[in-house]
């Protein structure tokens, strides 16, 4: 479950947790409407693309105090993008919500 800690409202309720490079490297490819997290064991810029994921999405990357320093919205199949920031934690949001940029999250498993 995500909470954004700074107004107590749910993010996502369920997500599939990526932390090794095999799951992170899948993603979304291939799936079903869901939210995934995807932790690294440093900061770092990330790129993703959209190869084979057939629905909009929802980027926030978040630091290693899990405060979201990026959100890429609406993130279109087929696609690349680079982050300009870096981040520890990366969250996919087939079903977007309600945030921005300086929100803390907690990430509840």
């Amino acid at each position: 479950m995500l909470i954004n800690h700074l107004n107590h409202k749910i993010i996502s309720k369920k997500e599939r947790l990526c932390r090794n490079i095999f799951s992170q490297a899948r993603g979304l490819i291939f799936r079903k409407r869901q939210n995934i997290v995807m932790i690294f064991q440093k900061e770092k810029r990330i790129s993703l693309h959209m190869f084979f994921v057939f629905y909009p999405i929802d980027v926030l990357i978040l630091n290693k105090n899990k405060k979201i320093v990026e959100i890429k919205r609406n993130f279109k199949p087929f696609r690349f993008w680079n982050s300009k920031e870096k981040g520890m934690y990366i969250v996919e949001l087939a079903y977007p919500s309600q945030y921005q940029v300086n929100d803390l999250l907690e990430l509840k498993v």
